[in-house]
């Protein structure tokens, strides 16, 4: 192999008049503002496709010439002074959201985000799915809000895999390699002028990461990468592929992911006050942040952790256990030794973090040590706290499923990088300039009633139309590639009907997700899609992960649906999904399909974007649209039962979805009038749009993340943290205390006033005789806790009301009352519970020790 003996970077000789398109296409801002957008097309249609929608690499390869043309059109210089104007005025406004929010209060606060994965634009592979989708409309609604946050990630030289298929319909993954010097990124140097180089301890050797900077908006994103001629051939491979290897390299890449990416900030100068863990991956960076205060305020672990801790937010995003990073122990042992050492912690101290218990042979998992290295912990709508809750609550078995301490902030999608351009205008002209700077305001969207319903049917239309343009030549230059025959690329022309009904199904081929449930019986499925007068077409796309075997079967099932001869130009799958392809699939469909088993969906955000562009969702209830969904506004496939038998449950589903199908969304789409439109479709679409559009915008989701996690996180560690950590070391001195002494904490009894009966709403007074050993009143939460008695004999709809310490009984116990009410009638009880009480304990610590009465 020839190497070069020095290298340099050719950047685009731009002509003055131009010089502002540099600025422009290095800041991924363009990527959310559609006149930005424009410009860059305008320079050249053409190359903006081939290169992918990059402007960077645009500007590289467009000819001198052109440029030079350029420069001399003054309608363009126009467009262009337009824009960056736009732009300058964007990235210097100090009259943000998040400045009037706090009133300078957390002037000095900073919020670090961390995440695998980002999906910000197409042209740059670093996502593989709705994850890293979320965290890049995370990163652009913080922006939008002026909200002091910087990201990291990992800077991948292959990302994530393209998708194709073979003759018969099997999914087959090649990872072209990214080119960073024609990425919207930038390398990052140090004080000296070099490039940026962390390290990390890995076993006998010290691993490098150069670090790149992507700018999104006012964010700056740090991503790492490892393919530098310092680190050996292997270690060079660490950020090669996004989800890449197995459990190894899985390791080794989360390792650079939280360790290196805190050490990035901290040589850039930025000490974050909150760090927000997007899944598990970056876990590791909790250790980290304990090392750094250890060694710069000199306290021990536990005072580190307890300080620490109260700064960090974890948010899970899994339904199921499957989905979390499980390392084996020893893998734990060749990594991590030297890491847990500089914390001055045992082995099974470090194990523990990560395991329910520190058996020999068990798994390590990155979602217990984010769960026990972070305050503040949510799911990712109200249906998976629920589930979160039941999946971790083995970690706190001493309180209800209800009170383990994960809350919920449900996902939001950024609507201006979702929505049409068409339907940005018809927003814009009757919902005003408001859609775009206040999309949470709820009077904002009840304006869409303006909208006639002529035009919001007419730029339906064009989308679609354009959904199905692109799918025909998609359709087509995959048959070219394979070989097809003429005949067959000649077919591919008519494949679907830009008048006709289309739902569309577009998300990770897995298993749970149930691609396949609308073929369980093919002959119906066939009458519903070839009804004479009324038919129907269905689009999918989608990518199993490579080692997913039966995830691409059920891709492959579909390909072959799709060309048996009754379904040839109803059914089509689209290779290659990603951000672009979503786009015109969201924005062109009249109904977009969602059918996973109940439970095991988190969250979802695909259909929020379909909603926004006039879609209408027929889902399961599950993830956001058990929030999302009423009868106005779309259709449920079943109730969310959940059954034992999958396999029946899948059978009742289908024969639901056909239904709904036959009975109700297909009539209602072809209900059509003298003037040649749907009415009451419009007015179900006009509903879906008013009720989503305000509620599952990520505004609102970054918003919801201030209020409930970030600034309360930012101000208990920025007053644990406060003159050498002073409030951390006493609230460890005293939780240690408190843990010595829980031993002899007991309730000797309970009694009340109620006698067998009494009515609604009549006090009863309880009494609880508590011996606090060590212990005082002021260290102890005692409450009662009472509700209705199931079927079952336990406790349920329980209230907590606060008991209050009334002097020494007999024996040298403490008797604590309270009184509690019963709103209705029936089986009412309670008992009582005690609890550490400390005003700068976390959640977590209160539920790990909990006392009840017997």
């Amino acid at each position: 192999m020839l190497r070069p003996s020095q290298t340099f970077q050719v950047v685009p000789a731009l002509p003055p008049r131009l010089a502002p398109l540099r600025e422009l296409a290095y800041n991924l801002w363009w990527s959310w503002n559609l006149d930005a957008v424009d410009l860059f097309m305008r320079l050249d249609r053409d190359l903006w496709e081939l290169t992918f929608h990059n402007p960077v690499r645009m500007l590289g390869s467009i000819r001198q010439e052109r440029l030079t043309e350029a420069a001399n059109d003054d309608g363009l210089v126009s467009h262009l002074t337009r824009v960056y104007q736009a732009f300058s005025r964007y990235m210097s406004n100090e009259d943000t959201w998040y400045r009037r929010q706090t009133n300078g209060e957390l002037k000095e606060a900073k919020f670090a985000y961390f995440s695998a994965e980002y999906g910000i634009t197409e042209c740059m592979q670093t996502y593989s799915g709705g994850l890293g989708v979320l965290a890049g409309d995370h990163l652009k609604s913080a922006s939008d809000l002026g909200l002091p946050l910087v990201a990291v990630g990992l800077l991948y030289q292959e990302g994530y895999f393209r998708q194709y298929l073979n003759a018969d319909g099997w999914q087959q993954e090649s990872y072209p390699n990214n080119d960073f010097y024609t990425l919207p990124v930038s390398l990052v140097n140090g004080a000296d002028g070099q490039p940026l180089i962390v390290a990390v301890e890995y076993p006998g050797r010290q691993v490098q990461a150069q670090v790149w900077r992507a700018q999104v908006g006012r964010v700056p994103l740090y991503l790492l990468n490892t393919n530098i001629p310092s680190n050996a051939p292997d270690d060079r491979t660490i950020t090669a592929k996004l989800y890449g290897g197995y459990e190894d390299m899985r390791i080794r890449q989360e390792m650079m992911l939280g360790i290196g990416g805190m050490r990035a900030l901290r040589a850039l100068g930025i000490v974050p006050t909150v760090c927000h863990m997007n899944e598990g991956h970056s876990s590791f960076l909790g250790l980290e942040r304990i090392r750094n205060l250890m060694q710069e305020q000199g306290v021990p672990f536990q005072v580190a952790l307890h300080v620490t801790s109260a700064g960090n937010v974890f948010t899970t995003h899994t339904s199921v256990p499957a989905g979390i990073d499980l390392f084996p122990i020893h893998l734990m042992d060749q990594y991590l030794t030297d890491h847990y050492k500089q914390l001055g912690i045992s082995r099974e101290e470090f194990l523990y973090l990560g395991q329910r218990d520190s058996a020999q042979g068990a798994s390590f998992s990155m979602a217990h040590l984010a769960l026990r290295l972070a305050d503040h912990v949510n799911g990712v709508s109200v249906a998976h706290r629920g589930v979160a809750r039941e999946m971790w609550r083995d970690l706190w078995p001493r309180v209800p499923t209800e009170e383990v301490p994960i809350t919920s902030v449900t996902n939001g999608v950024h609507a201006r990088s979702i929505i049409s351009r068409d339907m940005a205008g018809l927003y814009l002209r009757y919902l005003g300039p408001n859609w775009v700077e206040r999309p949470w305001d709820h009077s904002v969207w009840q304006q869409v009633d303006r909208i006639p319903d002529e035009e919001l049917w007419r730029t339906h239309e064009r989308r679609r139309e354009r959904l199905v343009a692109m799918a025909r030549n998609r359709a087509r230059r995959y048959l070219e590639r394979r070989g097809g025959m003429p005949k067959e690329i000649a077919e591919a022309q008519s494949v679907l009907d830009p008048e006709v009904l289309t739902i569309g199904f577009a998300r990770r081929f897995a298993t749970y997700k149930r691609a396949t449930l609308l073929f369980s019986d093919p002959e119906r499925l066939d009458k519903i899609l070839n009804a004479p007068g009324r038919p129907v077409q269905i689009i999918f796309s989608g990518k199993a992960h490579p080692h997913d075997n039966p995830g691409k079967e059920l891709i492959r099932q579909i390909v072959h649906y799709a060309r048996q001869p009754e379904f040839q130009r109803r059914i089509i799958f689209l290779e290659d999904y990603d951000l672009s392809l979503a786009r015109y699939l969201v924005q062109g469909v009249d109904v977009w399909l969602n059918t996973p088993r109940p439970g095991l969906e988190a969250s979802g955000t695909s259909g929020m974007k379909a909603a926004m562009n006039g879609a209408l969702n027929c889902s399961t209830l599950d993830g956001w649209w058990g929030e999302g969904y009423s009868p106005q506004v779309g259709w449920c496939i079943g109730q969310g039962e959940q059954y034992d038998d999958p396999d029946y449950g899948d059978a009742v589903e289908s024969r639901a979805l056909y239904d709904l199908l036959e009975r109700d969304i297909v009539p209602l789409f072809y209900d059509i009038g003298s003037d040649r439109l749907p009415r009451r479709w419009i007015a179900k679409m006009k509903d879906s749009i008013r009720a989503v559009g305000p509620r599952f915008n990520s505004h609102r989701m970054v918003e919801d993340y201030c209020h409930n996690l970030y600034f309360p996180a930012a101000r208990h560690f920025m007053r644990l943290s406060a003159a050498g950590s002073e409030e951390g070391r006493r609230l460890s001195e005293w939780y240690d205390h408190v843990r010595a002494s829980w031993d002899g904490v007991r309730i000797l009894s309970t009694a009340s006033s109620a006698g067998d009966s009494l009515p609604v709403t009549a006090e009863v007074q309880v009494t609880a005789k508590v011996v606090l050993g060590a212990l005082t009143p002021e260290d102890l939460a005692v409450q009662v806790y009472h509700g209705t008695v199931g079927a079952d004999g336990a406790l349920q709809e329980c209230e907590v009301v606060p008991m209050e310490a009334e002097g020494s009984g007999d024996g040298g116990a403490m008797t604590f009352t309270g009184s509690i009410r019963s709103q209705r009638s029936g089986l009412h009880g309670y008992t009582v519970r005690i609890s550490p009480r400390h005003p700068d304990l976390s959640e977590s610590h209160v539920a790990e020790l909990a006392i009840w009465s017997s």
